[in-house]
């Protein structure tokens, strides 16, 4: 089986998840080029007006090129607190939030200084929540993917810029967004391939089943 290969990402949507749920290895490259307006500090939210992007502040350098893993968060803005209160105001009435909201809590809460390393303690909070033992590896240097039958490179394919998921059909990464239920879609109907703490806050531990019908 090819080995997965990814980016960092703040509360991955949830095809990243499907994808690794799927693999048998996966590395996340932390030395790759840092890429913005990328899923690498952006995720999706649902609201009653439709999707919702909550992005974090990264510090800016003169560096044209900098490698993802020397990316730091910015202190300005008070974003932690901004994004904690963007969640409780959007999934407090979703059925599983209640039970995951401590210790989500506890996350942003606590001060980062590296973007990967806020982006790694939620991904792994949200795979302990769902009791998947599905260990990443982390490589610190640039991760060649040759010879390409080896990988499957996801690096620069999942971004919020692709063409939207349909729900139903089949993306050219043979991802499937299955309909699950949103607290808000009677009014925004359903929103596919959002963030995935959006899966675990309305479908709780049947999260893993969307996630196995997704691939």
């Amino acid at each position: 089986m090819p080995t997965l290969l990814l980016s960092t990402a703040y509360m991955a949507p949830i095809e990243y998840y499907a994808h690794l749920y799927a693999a048998g290895h996966a590395v996340e490259d932390r030395g790759e080029h840092y890429v913005k307006q990328t899923f690498r500090n952006r995720c999706y939210i649902a609201t009653p007006n439709g999707p919702q992007a909550l992005t974090l502040p990264v510090v800016r350098t003169g560096a044209a090129h900098m490698a993802t893993r020397d990316i730091r968060l910015s202190d300005h803005g008070n974003w932690q607190h901004l994004h904690w209160n963007a969640l409780v105001s959007a999934y407090d009435n979703s059925p599983f939030f209640e039970y995951y909201a401590d210790d989500f809590r506890r996350i942003y809460e606590r001060k980062y200084e590296f973007l990967v390393d806020f982006n790694a303690d939620l991904c792994q909070l949200i795979l302990e929540e769902l009791s998947l033992d599905l260990p990443i590896a982390v490589s610190g240097t640039y991760v060649d993917a040759t010879p390409a039958e080896d990988f499957t490179d996801l690096r620069q394919v999942l971004s919020p810029k692709a063409q939207p998921c349909v729900p139903g059909e089949t993306s050219a990464t043979g991802f499937c967004a299955k309909p699950y239920y949103q607290v808000f879609a009677e009014r925004t109907g359903f929103l596919p391939n959002l963030s995935m703490a959006d899966l675990l806050f309305n479908m709780g531990p049947e999260s893993r089943l969307v996630l196995r019908g997704s691939i």
